[in-house]
This record gives C-alpha cells, sequence and structure tokens, in this order.
C-alpha cells in the first residue's frame, strides 16, 4: 500500500488578521516539511480566523482573503515548499454572483477549503453542510458547496470535507466511499463544549466507517470572544479505531505516517451522493518512495471533564485579552468564591504579575472577606489594592435620600464606577465575576458588579464554580504548589454583603435546587410542565422561571464570557426582552 505522512496543524487563528494567520500557515508548513511530511492540513477558515461573521458578508474582506491565498501560494513556493500540498480554510465567493438571488448572501460567500500546491492554487472547494443552530449562523452567512473536492497525492486519493460536512448525514461523508478515496480529510474549527469531545470521537468512528476509509478530524484551538476551541484532532482508521489522537487545548502539529489504498487507474467523476460533483485534480500519481514509518500514532493524555472546563476558561480569557491587544486585567476582588476563581483563571492565563485585584469594602463587608481577599493577593500573588467605598456611600446618602435594595445596589454601582476608572487609568481591562445562575435569575447589579469587558465565569452555574475551585486547589496540592482559593472563600456561604448579615439564600433558592431547574429552563428548553414532572416542587418552578424570564434586560448588558455549555447566554440563547410567555 502506499505511504503518506501527513501533517495535521491543530493551530490558533485570529480574524481579520490575514497576513498574520498566513505567515502561522507558512512557518508550520516548514515545520511539516522539515519532518518529512507528504501533505499538510490546516484548521477550517484558517487564513482569515473563525467565526468571521459579518465580515463574510463585507466585499473588500473576501477580496482581501482571496488575494492573500494567492499570495500564500506563491510564498510557500518561493520558501521551497511548495512541492507539498497545503490545505487551508479561507473565505471565498461562489464563481457566480448572487446578489438578486432571494435568500442568498449578497455577494455569494463561501466558507471554503483550497489546496495550495506548486506557487498555485490548484483546488478550491466550499462546505456542503451549512450549520443554522447554536452559535452558528452560516445560512445568513455563505452558500453551499457542490463538489467532493479529491486531490491525488503520492497515488492515494484524499477526499476533503469542511466540518459540518461530517456533522449531518449524506453528503461528502458516503460521497468519498462513492469515490473510492483512501482517505477523508475534514478540516474544522469546532468550538468546545463540556462532553462534546466524547461526542465528536463516536461521530468519527462512525464518519469512518460510512466512508469506508481512514478519516483525519482536524481541530482547531484558541479561543475568539465567546467561543473556545480545545483541539483534540483525531485520525482513525476504516473500522473506528483510534490510530491518532492530538492534544487538548494545546497547538500541535500531529504527525503520522498512514499506509492507505491505492488510487484507482481512473480518477473519480460524475455526481455522486446529494449530487455532488466529483471535482479530482491529480498533484502526484506515483506513490512515494517506501520509507521507515516514524510516526505511528498514539493518543495524548485526555483531561477529565473538570480540568477540560477549567482550561476553556483560562483559554478564553487568555484569547480575549491578548487577541485585543491588552496585557492585564483588573478585578474587584470580595473575598467570594467568584471573584476567587476568576483571579485563579486570569493568574493561570496571563501570569500574575498581568493580574490586578481591587478590594472595595463597605460599611456591611465582613472582616472575613477583607481577610480573604487579601489571602487570595498572597497565594496567586496578584497585585491587591484597597479602596474603602464607605465615604463615597456616605457623600451619595448625603445628596439623595435612598433605601432598602436601591440603598444596596448604590454600593455595587460605587464599586462598578472604580473598577472602571481604574481601568481607565491604568489600562487593564475590567473582568466581570458573574456566573450563569447570578446571570439567569438577574442575581446582579447593572452598572455594578455587571462592569466589564469580559465574564470568565458567565458560562458557569454556581454548582459549577464550587467544582472548578476545589479542583484548581486540588491540582496545586497534587504538584506540591500553594492552593490558589482560600478555604474559607469556598467553605462559607456566598454573600453580595450589602446589608447586615446578608446571604444570598435570602434571595435565591437553594444554588443545588435552583441550578438543577436552570439546567432543564436555560439548557434544555424545557418548560413548566416538564420540569415539574421532573419532581421539581410547582412552587420553585414557577418562582425561578419568572425570575428568569424578567431578567432578559440584564443579561443582554452583560459583557461576552467563555462559552463551555451547550446554552450560553447571549450567543445561544436569544429571547425576546417584551414576554409575556411563562410556561
Amino acid at each position: 500500500m502506499p505511504q503518506l505522512r501527513i501533517a495535521l496543524n491543530q493551530i490558533d487563528s485570529t480574524v481579520g488578521d490575514l497576513s498574520g494567520n498566513a505567515d502561522a500557515v507558512l512557518r508550520w508548513t516548514r515545520h511539516g516539511v522539515e519532518r518529512g511530511a507528504h501533505l499538510v492540513a490546516f484548521p477550517e477558515m484558517m487564513l482569515t480566523g473563525y467565526p468571521v461573521e459579518d465580515l463574510a458578508l463585507r466585499a473588500s474582506f473576501v477580496s482581501a482573503s482571496r488575494t492573500e491565498l494567492r499570495r500564500l501560494a506563491a510564498r510557500l513556493a518561493d520558501e521551497g515548499l511548495g512541492d507539498v500540498p497545503v490545505v487551508v480554510g479561507h473565505l471565498d465567493r461562489a464563481a457566480e454572483r448572487l446578489e438578486e438571488s432571494v435568500g442568498q448572501p449578497a455577494g455569494a460567500p463561501r466558507n471554503a477549503g483550497a489546496v495550495l500546491h506548486r506557487g498555485a492554487v490548484a483546488l478550491t472547494f466550499a462546505k456542503h453542510h451549512l450549520p443554522n443552530y447554536g452559535v452558528f449562523d452560516e445560512f445568513r452567512y455563505f452558500v453551499p458547496g457542490d463538489t467532493l473536492p479529491v486531490v491525488r497525492v503520492g497515488g492515494v486519493d484524499v477526499a476533503l470535507a469542511i466540518c459540518e460536512d461530517l456533522w449531518q448525514d449524506g453528503g461528502r461523508v458516503p460521497a468519498a466511499r462513492a469515490a473510492g478515496a483512501g482517505l477523508l480529510l475534514v478540516i474544522n474549527a469546532s468550538p468546545y463544549e463540556v462532553h462534546k469531545d466524547d461526542t465528536r470521537l463516536d461521530l468519527v468512528r462512525k464518519r469512518a466507517r460510512e466512508a469506508g476509509c481512514t478519516l483525519a478530524y482536524l481541530a482547531m484551538v484558541g479561543g475568539q470572544d465567546e467561543l473556545v476551541f480545545d483541539g483534540d484532532t483525531l485520525v482513525v482508521d476504516p473500522e473506528g479505531d483510534v490510530i491518532a489522537r492530538g492534544p487538548q487545548f494545546a497547538e500541535e502539529c500531529v504527525l503520522l505516517d498512514l499506509d492507505l489504498p491505492a488510487a484507482a487507474p481512473e480518477p473519480p467523476s460524475g455526481r455522486v451522493e446529494d449530487g455532488l460533483v466529483v471535482d479530482h485534480v491529480t498533484l502526484s500519481a506515483e506513490p512515494v518512495a517506501p520509507y521507515p514509518a516514524e510516526h505511528t500514532g498514539g493518543e495524548a493524555e485526555r483531561l477529565d471533564d473538570t480540568e477540560e472546563m477549567y482550561q476553556a476558561l483560562v483559554a478564553g480569557v487568555r484569547a480575549y485579552v491578548r487577541k485585543n491587544g491588552f496585557r492585564s486585567v483588573l478585578i474587584g476582588i470580595s473575598g467570594g468564591i467568584d471573584s476567587a476563581l476568576c483571579a485563579a483563571i486570569a493568574c493561570d492565563a496571563l501570569g500574575p504579575e498581568n493580574v490586578f485585584g481591587l478590594s472595595m469594602p463597605s460599611a456591611y463587608s465582613s472582616e472575613h472577606s477583607r481577610d480573604d481577599a487579601a489571602e487570595l493577593a498572597r497565594r496567586t500573588g496578584l497585585d491587591l489594592c484597597t479602596v474603602a467605598v464607605g465615604p463615597m456611600f456616605d457623600a451619595y446618602m448625603a445628596a439623595v435620600e435612598l433605601t432598602g435594595l436601591a440603598e444596596e445596589n448604590l454600593q455595587s454601582r460605587l464599586r462598578g464606577t472604580l473598577l472602571m476608572a481604574v481601568s481607565n487609568q491604568d489600562g487593564h481591562i475590567v473582568l466581570a465575576p458573574g456566573n450563569k445562575s447570578e446571570l439567569a435569575v438577574g442575581y446582579s447589579t447593572l452598572y455594578g458588579d455587571s462592569v466589564g469587558a469580559y465574564a470568565p465565569i458567565k458560562d458557569v452555574y454556581k454548582t459549577g464554580v464550587y467544582r472548578l475551585a476545589r479542583w484548581r486547589n486540588d491540582a496545586a496540592k497534587r504538584r506540591g504548589e500553594t492552593p490558589p482559593i482560600p478555604e474559607n472563600s469556598i467553605a462559607k456561604p456566598p454573600s453580595a454583603e450589602l446589608r447586615p448579615g446578608q446571604v444570598d439564600t435570602d434571595s435565591l433558592p437553594d444554588y443545588d435546587e435552583l441550578d438543577a431547574v436552570l439546567t432543564l429552563y436555560v439548557d434544555r428548553d424545557q418548560g413548566r410542565a416538564e420540569i415539574i414532572a421532573a419532581g421539581h416542587p410547582p412552587e420553585l418552578v414557577t418562582r425561578i422561571l419568572r425570575m428568569v424570564d424578567t431578567a432578559e434586560y440584564k443579561r443582554r448588558q452583560y459583557p461576552p464570557g467563555t462559552k463551555i455549555s451547550a446554552k450560553v447566554f447571549g450567543k445561544d440563547r436569544r429571547l425576546p426582552l417584551t414576554n409575556r410567555w411563562r410556561e
């Protein structure tokens, strides 16, 4: 059987940074070629970054992507790398401009891939299945491809596909079998969700059996706005057995020597599954000279679910801060578990020297909260400054009479104003420490604890916050390090400390009960009757659902934050602000 050494580059890219992304393709291609690769591949939309959202509708951006692609092909050849085919994702447009077509994006942009070879674009193709659920709006942006692209490399026919082409039935997977492909290479930018790695593995195994050939699933890493990409590149054989598996949350060139079936003498042609037309290009018809296989596979160490979540949150903060040109962050440190976990995440993402904390005690702040804030700074190494808000609060109260909730929220808003003032003065971006449970029921203060540029734990329920904090401390102990989060921040009852003796359960159900109902209502879209039928008390369900529904206006104004679940507020879950449906 012919041999092929493939280089699957699960790397990061930045939306809009075409030249920087092209530089990364050149650099990693050189890395693969120097190690003997016969075929080099990069993730979906590598050249433009992913997702480009409405940039896809901007003609200048589409043209720039096409120009950069041709320039990249020439650069690869000039660097002596042109003889090795390179598969790279990019933004393209259909040959026929479809401005007048009803329901089609103007200019007919395409989520595309290209094969670069000997200084030219040897083949282009577009994603056939366009996702239109969750965070994906690709029907809004793109027109679908209608080909089955196949390149002959070293005497092996390699079929090509893009991400959703694998997730949907039909299309390019059975078409690859019909075309007799020896390898199906799928380039992806698949966002992270908890448990999604297991779902992907099952899917890739199933699709390899359907395609009847070895399947290489190349994934992206890094982060873009609220999305995190976790890598986890997979290669499985025709029976669905794993040959190689890349690391999670790390850039890597997965090099692999494969024995693959020789291509048929006559190239495949004609129409195959779903009416796809085979687009075949022969780049090298003869098998490569036999060589000793050095890269025979293996699986990178797997992370458990909690560590996966934590690493995703770290990756989200790191990507957002660095890709937006910032170096440091500012967090309001209350002594509670939410701000403590956010601080630990930020220190791991950016280094403690780039994390600044502001302790802002009021008359109702307990001594232990002040001590816990100081202890967090000592354990993590972040820079902590204390500014009491009491005098500011007194000045306001002398000017206007406020009572009850308005008086409580004034303290939070003074803290928010102070955080933003320090941010403006020193150039830090503010991290908002709110969790998903609080956001769900509106247990936050607009222009107070909700201020900030990014919200690291926005998609983590309170029960998950505790789990992550304990995991992070346990991980530190296993490494012989100081646990970053004070034990008292984990053990004490959570409280906003805006009035004497206040605890969260004065206003909210127990978090175990609350999160169980929220999971059904928010993440699984179940209605009141279904949730009650699952065993939850009717009065509790009615109360929680009312709080969730009436807090939509607050969530619309909350900062973006890392998505780790199937239903993050904002990207996934979008409901009317004015809404009287309560079932």
